[in-house]
C-alpha cells in the first residue's frame, strides 16, 4: 500500500486553548526535549508575523521550551536566504501558525526553503500546525469554500499543499464554522482521499505508522468516499446541490484512534478481531 506519511505530525483545528491547561500546546512541547530541542515557529501564513511570533514565543517559553526561533518569510526572495534555511536545518519541531494556507505554498513552493522543509521532515523533524498551518500539511489542501452551506458542486477551491501527508484533505475550525458541506464536496471530487475535519481546540497526532490519535475538547470527522456508488459532481449546472450515495463518516473524540491505511477506527478493528 502506498506510503501515506513519513514522520510525526501534530495537526490542530485552530483556536487551541492558550489560557487554561493548554493541553494541545503541551503535546507540542512534549514532542521534543524542551531544554535542548529547537522549536521553530513559522509565521509564513500570516500578514501579522510579529504578533503571531511573539504570541507563540511567549506561550512556549512559559511552557518551558528553552530554544525558540521565529521563521518569518514574507516573500519568495526571502525563501532563498541562507539564514532562513538554517533555521529549518537546526529545527527539531516546526510549528506553523494560522493565517492563509495559500500564502505558505505560494511563498515557499519550489524554493530552497521548501526543499529544506521536505528534507527536514524526511530526517525526523516533527511538523505541527494550527488552522491554516493544519490544512497545508496534506498533498491537496482546501483553499476556499462556502461555510454553513449545503454541499454544492464545484464551489470548493483546492491547491497543492506541502505534501507531508498523502491521500487526505484536512479542514479546520470544522463544526464551529459549519464546514461539513465543503468537505463533502472535496471528497466527492476526490473520492480516493479521506476528508478529515478537525474542530477547534482539537488535534490529531499522526505517527509514521499511518495511525492517529485524537486529543482536545472537540471532535474529528473522517469522511470516506471510497465506496460512493453515485454522485452528480461531474454533471452540468455547477450551482446545483451536491448529491452522492453511500458515503461513510466516522466521528471521533479524544482518545479515539484511526488507521489511515485500513480507513477504520482502531477501536472498530479491535472489536472485529474479538468477534472473529
Amino acid at each position: 500500500m502506498k506510503e501515506i506519511i513519513k514522520g510525526k505530525l501534530i495537526i490542530i483545528g485552530g483556536a487551541e486553548d492558550k489560557e487554561g491547561n493548554k493541553e494541545i500546546l503541551k503535546i507540542v512541547r512534549d514532542s521534543i526535549d524542551k531544554n535542548t530541542g529547537e522549536l521553530v515557529i513559522a509565521t509564513i501564513a500570516t500578514t501579522n508575523p510579529k504578533e503571531a511570533g511573539d504570541k507563540y514565543n511567549e506561550l512556549f517559553s512559559n511552557l518551558g521550551v528553552k530554544n525558540i526561533s521565529i521563521l518569518d518569510v514574507q516573500s519568495r526572495e526571502e525563501a532563498h536566504r541562507e539564514e532562513k534555511i538554517s533555521l529549518v536545518k537546526n529545527a527539531k519541531l516546526i510549528f506553523f501558525t494560522g493565517g492563509d494556507q495559500l500564502r505558505i505554498t505560494s511563498i515557499v513552493g519550489g524554493t530552497p526553503l521548501h526543499k529544506e522543509l521536505k528534507d527536514a521532515y524526511s530526517k525526523g523533524c516533527i511538523f505541527a500546525g494550527t488552522s491554516a498551518g493544519a490544512s497545508v500539511m496534506s498533498s491537496t489542501m482546501v483553499v476556499n469554500g462556502d461555510d454553513e452551506e449545503s454541499p454544492k458542486k464545484c464551489t470548493l477551491k483546492m491547491a497543492p499543499g506541502l505534501g507531508l501527508i498523502d491521500r487526505v484533505i484536512i479542514d479546520q475550525h470544522f463544526a464551529q464554522r459549519g464546514r461539513i458541506g465543503r468537505l463533502l464536496g472535496g471528497v466527492a471530487e476526490n473520492p480516493d482521499v479521506l476528508g478529515i475535519g478537525i474542530d477547534e481546540d482539537t488535534a490529531i497526532i499522526v505517527d509514521n505508522d499511518g495511525k492517529f490519535t485524537i486529543m482536545g475538547s472537540g471532535a474529528v470527522y473522517v469522511i470516506d468516499g471510497s465506496c460512493i456508488s453515485y454522485s452528480n459532481v461531474s454533471e452540468q449546472n455547477q450551482d446545483e446541490v451536491l448529491s452522492m450515495f453511500n458515503v461513510k463518516m466516522h466521528i471521533l473524540k479524544e482518545g479515539n484512534n484511526f488507521n489511515l491505511l485500513t480507513r477504520k477506527p482502531l477501536e472498530e478493528e479491535r472489536l472485529n478481531n474479538e468477534n472473529n
